[in-house]
């Protein structure tokens, strides 16, 4: 699925910064709840660096979080994890209201369809519209907050 888009890392090096918001009426498909989260990430001045916080209000028994490459209103693979960092995944049993995860990601976090690349390819994707944060429940496996990063 990894579309490349024509950017180079030395366009991308003026600190890019992508927030977005995160709810159920997002999720694929959509699930009804009362969470709602933000995503942000700041890309370094030299493009090595993507700092991140994910911060999530409302939900129950967190299991995971990734960036997963996918269009809008489709699924796609995980291509980074955020909370926790790496796998297996660690349940926050009951009720998170706060921030969820905070970190840094280089091109040695990158898994599945991006493992191996370069972090200018996760920014590529990330600036045309093709992935997004997905956080995981216990209830909702495959995601109860999701949002599209653009």
């Amino acid at each position: 699925m990894g579309a490349a888009v024509g950017l180079s890392t030395s366009s991308q090096a003026a600190s890019a910064t992508f927030t977005t918001p995160l709810s159920g009426a997002e999720e694929v498909p959509a699930v009804d709840t009362h969470a709602r989260g933000v995503a942000t990430f700041q890309l370094s001045n030299d493009g090595t660096e993507l700092s991140y916080r994910v911060i999530a209000s409302n939900i129950e028994d967190v299991h995971m979080a990734h960036i997963h490459l996918g269009a809008a209103g489709a699924t796609g693979g995980v291509v980074v994890w955020l909370y926790p960092d790496a796998p297996p995944p660690v349940h926050i049993e009951g009720r998170h209201s706060g921030v969820l995860a905070t970190g840094t990601i280089t091109a040695d976090d990158l898994v599945g369809a991006l493992a191996g690349m370069d972090l200018s390819d996760l920014v590529d994707a990330m600036e045309a519209g093709m992935t997004y944060v997905n956080v995981h429940t216990m209830e909702n496996m495959s995601g109860e907050i999701r949002g599209q990063i653009d």
